[in-house]
């Protein structure tokens, strides 16, 4: 017998953190979370949660736990955007696919008690959240914004009649594909005719007024996709105090007009994928010497965030960001980058690889199911 139970205490919360570190044990793909963070994204004093709701269920077989999934409800979506979706995340769950629909009926219902019109995900509680099942390159190192799951996982959704919603895909990149022999002279070229340059920094803390414009340029940047929900000021916030200080200087590369106004960026980081392995849920007593073993000598890097304003885009000013991204993959040893995950019909960013011999390696999709 299977039985649905929401969590809501600090022990019921931990264990529905924990329990995917069962079912990946000994996994090499997974990445595990930072369990005292996931603890901390669940707590009400988060901001994103005055915007938006969430209950976290978790799947028992008698007293043991066998699923766990998150009915999220994000209301700048379903109010401003007028799209009534029913978003579900946070899941995972045994090869069992009776406990895969005890779960989503949960979702399902409280989707159908708020008159919504559908339930999609796996997804967060925003676009600042993983996003996106795997469906394909379950054999590849998941990165530590990409979601992982068992080959399982989509065939229950689609056995139970969910259908394709959207799709990302991933990219991996060989450093020595990358060549300024024509890069180093158009990034002169563009900077020329457009009276532009490009910023680095010294320090996380000179980094710090330039973050609201990247964000700002962000939701100009990805307003034309349907999926897209702008990030609001307090969620800009939040990543401000939380991540931006993690960011090593030589991993941000901006680009400004004549009048010092941002008008593109790049943000990418070592991967730490191997690094959280070890570390395995917690940054003590040893899991911080894993990160900074990561930062300091690493062989992949991972793109996270590349925006440019509409009104340059289509004229080559990434080629300055990635001029500036080569000296330090260069300097640093770096032979790998990925582009972590894209949605499909978002040519303009995968245009940028197109000349560096990208090779996809992973997709995965969010799948929908109407209510």
């Amino acid at each position: 017998m299977i039985t649905i139970k929401e969590a809501i205490t600090n022990k019921e919360l931990l264990a529905f953190i924990k329990f995917p570190f069962s079912i990946y044990k000994n996994n090499p793909y997974w990445v595990p979370p930072l369990i005292k963070d996931e603890l901390k994204s669940f707590d009400k004093s988060n901001p994103i949660f005055d915007t938006a709701q969430a209950q976290f269920f978790l799947a028992y077989k008698g007293e043991t736990v066998v699923g766990r999934i998150a009915a999220i409800i994000n209301w700048v979506e379903v109010k401003e955007q007028k799209k009534l979706k029913m978003r579900f995340g946070w899941f995972d769950v045994i090869d069992d696919i009776e406990v895969t629909k005890a779960l989503l009926q949960k979702v399902s219902e409280i989707g159908t008690s708020h008159h919504l019109d559908y339930i999609e995900g796996p997804v967060g509680f925003s676009n600042m959240d993983k996003a996106g099942m795997l469906t394909d390159g379950f054999d590849q190192l998941a990165t530590m914004i990409g979601l992982y799951n068992h080959p399982y996982y989509p065939a229950h959704l689609e056995k139970l009649g969910f259908i394709k919603e959207s799709e990302w895909h991933e990219f991996k990149i060989e450093f020595k594909n990358i060549s300024m022999d024509k890069f180093g002279p158009l990034s002169e070229l563009i900077a020329r005719r457009y009276h532009l340059k490009s910023l680095t920094f010294k320090s996380s803390k000179a980094i710090l007024p330039y973050v609201d414009e990247m964000f700002g340029l962000l939701n100009k940047s990805y307003a034309d996709l349907e999926t897209f929900v702008p990030i609001q000021q307090f969620q800009i916030d939040h990543y401000k105090e939380k991540y931006i200080s993690f960011i090593h200087p030589d991993f941000i590369s901006c680009v400004v007009d004549k009048n010092d106004k941002l008008i593109a960026f790049g943000i990418t980081m070592p991967s730490f994928s191997k690094a959280f392995q070890k570390a395995n849920g917690s940054l003590f007593p040893f899991g911080f010497l894993h990160l900074l073993k990561a930062m300091k000598k690493n062989e992949y890097a991972e793109f996270y965030l590349i925006g440019v304003d509409p009104e340059y885009q289509n004229k080559g000013v990434a080629a300055l960001i990635f001029k500036e991204m080569y000296h330090v993959f260069k300097r640093r040893g770096i032979k790998f980058i990925e582009t972590n995950p894209e949605l499909e019909e978002n040519n303009k960013v995968q245009l940028l690889w197109k000349n560096f011999q990208p090779i996809m390696h992973k997709k995965r999709k969010t799948f929908r199911l109407d209510l």
